[in-house]
């Protein structure tokens, strides 16, 4: 660890920065702002979401931002919190983080056959690259540990 006061304050400055935008990203969906949700990532961004069934990929962020809108804006509402942050830098490369954070993802969709409410539980490994813009999620992997409510809601949801 440094002593250097100055790098001391840059690093903490560095956390708060990779926490806000892990935390905008939840914030991004449950208010449907797309743009702001497409800010969260690099340019181009690895997608692993396979707990889910969706096979790990690299999108270009827009591309990926649309296919989250897609997916979850036909929800009634959306919660997704984002607690328990545990950022570790590269040892190696100081423009280079993980964020580890929990996930809690409430989804609600009024009048659903089946039931209106699907909930998913786990965590995120956010890979985390500073740019010209600030810090950005450039690798995001999903661990889902539990689902429960009515599964077919995201399905009813995109329909």
């Amino acid at each position: 660890m440094s002593t250097d006061l100055e790098s001391r304050i840059r690093r903490l400055e560095d956390r708060t920065e990779i926490s806000e935008t892990v935390i905008r990203y939840a914030t991004a969906i449950d208010r449907a702002d797309w743009a702001l949700y497409e800010s969260c990532f690099t340019e181009t961004v690895h997608i692993d979401f396979s707990e889910a069934g969706m096979p790990a990929a690299d999108f270009p962020r827009a591309v990926f931002a649309g296919f989250a809108a897609q997916g979850l804006g036909g929800f009634t509402a959306r919660q997704h919190l984002s607690p328990n942050h545990l950022v570790t830098f590269d040892a190696e490369d100081p423009d280079r983080a993980v964020c580890e954070s929990y996930m809690y993802a409430q989804h609600y969709l009024e009048g659903a056959e089946g039931g209106d409410f699907f909930l998913m539980r786990g965590s995120y490994t956010n890979h985390m690259l500073r740019t010209a813009e600030g810090w950005r999620i450039t690798r995001l992997i999903q661990h889902l540990s539990w689902s429960e409510g009515n599964l077919t809601l995201p399905d009813q949801a995109r329909a």
